[in-house]
């Protein structure tokens, strides 16, 4: 796997792929800027990638909504820059292009609807694929964590080692996805790319949907703190962008059209845990 690219390869899941992946070619913005076209295309050729997988991404979802034109250039730009190279691409993308007015998991074909500048020009990079792809695959993931950079379950722990309570919204309903398992199923995805089975998938660890209350009691117990998390409505926690209530997601047709294994969150979680502790 040396015709490979992965950017964004400091972020969370770029960090798990690259683990999987040693011989990939890695960028982060300082190596590659994606939203330069020139740049990506001379980038590509020199090193002869054949396929890309794209985790570069402007994640800062309350401060997009002051930057549209930066959270534009890279969840959009970008994504259109590598199609355009006509390599074989797998790109992440995210729940927040759902409206969260749902009662059951969203499938793939849904209408999407985002609530934020986040999850509009996520929207706009999944067209971008779409429009410029032959053998272009969308991933949409969600609460994405792993033992690498800054997330809820290291935050979690954090303050459930300092504090006696913690008060968490318990009125968004979801799913998280351990970053390692995401990036194995994109490890099994690679050589089975081909234009018949290009198109949107959606991602993230098994289970029937939690609120983030549910998700950091649950953090709490597995990590063996006895921090007590209390439940809040989004109105007591409010954010500069709109987040969606339900994104929960199905993702029978990532598991069926690739024969990907989807982990149930909590066994997934514990795992996490278990890697975070090792690290002290």
């Amino acid at each position: 796997m040396k015709n490979i690219l992965i950017t964004g390869a400091n972020g969370q899941l770029g960090s798990e792929l690259a683990r999987i992946m040693p011989s990939a070619v890695l960028t982060g913005h300082n190596v590659l800027d994606i939203t330069d076209k020139v740049a990506v295309d001379k980038f590509i050729k020199s090193r002869k990638i054949d396929t890309v997988i794209n985790c570069a991404a402007y994640t800062a979802v309350d401060l997009a909504e002051d930057n549209y034109d930066d959270a534009y250039k890279i969840n959009a730009i970008g994504p259109r820059n590598l199609a355009q190279t006509g390599c074989k691409i797998i790109h992440i993308s995210t729940d927040y292009v759902f409206s969260g007015n749902a009662k059951v998991p969203y499938k793939t074909t849904d209408k999407t609807n985002p609530l934020s500048v986040y999850g509009s020009t996520k929207l706009a990079g999944e067209k971008a694929i779409l429009e410029n792809s032959e053998n272009g695959i969308i991933i949409r993931t969600s609460w994405l964590y792993s033992e690498f950079g800054k997330n809820f379950v290291k935050t979690m722990r954090n303050l459930g080692a300092s504090r006696s309570d913690i008060s968490v919204v318990a009125d968004q309903y979801g799913l998280p996805t351990y970053a390692a398992n995401l990036a194995f199923a994109i490890f099994q995805i690679i050589p089975q790319i081909k234009p018949d089975n290009s198109g949107i998938y959606h991602y993230s660890n098994s289970g029937s949907g939690i609120s983030w209350y549910n998700f950091a009691d649950e953090i709490m117990k597995q990590s063996g703190l006895n921090c007590v998390v209390k439940p809040i409505t989004t109105d007591q926690y409010p954010t500069r962008a709109v987040r969606p209530k339900y994104s929960v997601m199905n993702t029978s047709k990532i598991q069926k059209t690739f024969g990907v294994k989807i982990p149930m969150w909590q066994d997934a979680l514990k795992h996490c845990i278990k890697e975070l502790e090792k690290q002290h």
